[in-house]
C-alpha cells in the first residue's frame, strides 16, 4: 500500500478520518478516487438544510477534495456516482445544473442511485468521483 497517497483535507475531512476512520481521497496512479461528499460545511461539519444548497456545497466539497489530493478539479472527473434520498425531478434538475456549471466542457460518466437513507442524519445527497489527473 506504499504506493497510494491518502487525502483528508483540513477540519470536517480530517475531523471524519479521526471519527470514522476513512480518508477523503486517494491517488492511485495517474488517478484519484474521492470518497462521498456531502452538502456539510468543510469547517463545521454542519449540514445544510436546503436540499439545492446542499447540492451545491457537495459539489464544491468535491471541488476542494480534488485540489486537496493534487488535482485540478472537476475538470479531470471522467465518473460521478451519486446516491439520493430524493429522487425527485427538481432534485435530479439541480444535479445537472451542477453537472454543467462545473463541468462546462465535458460530460462525465454517471450513475444516479435513489436510497433510503445516507450515512450523516441529515444527508440527502453524496457524491463520489473518480479524476484522471495524467502522468
Amino acid at each position: 500500500m506504499s504506493q497510494l497517497q491518502y487525502y483528508a483535507y483540513a477540519d470536517h475531512g480530517v475531523h471524519l478520518r479521526e471519527i470514522n476512520s476513512y480518508h477523503q481521497a486517494v491517488r492511485v496512479g495517474d488517478r484519484i478516487e474521492c470518497s462521498g461528499q456531502g452538502g456539510w460545511n468543510c469547517t463545521s461539519g454542519e449540514m445544510k438544510k436546503d436540499l439545492y444548497e446542499e447540492i451545491d456545497q457537495a459539489f464544491e466539497n468535491v471541488d476542494r477534495n480534488l485540489k486537496d489530493a493534487g488535482g485540478e478539479g472537476w475538470s479531470q472527473v471522467f465518473r460521478v456516482n451519486s446516491y439520493h434520498t430524493d429522487m425527485s425531478n427538481e432534485a435530479l434538475g439541480h444535479m445537472v445544473k451542477n453537472l454543467r456549471k462545473w463541468m462546462p466542457n465535458h460530460q462525465p460518466l454517471l450513475t444516479c442511485v435513489g436510497v433510503a437513507k445516507l450515512a450523516l442524519e441529515d444527508m440527502r445527497v453524496e457524491i463520489e468521483v473518480s479524476a484522471y489527473v495524467g502522468t
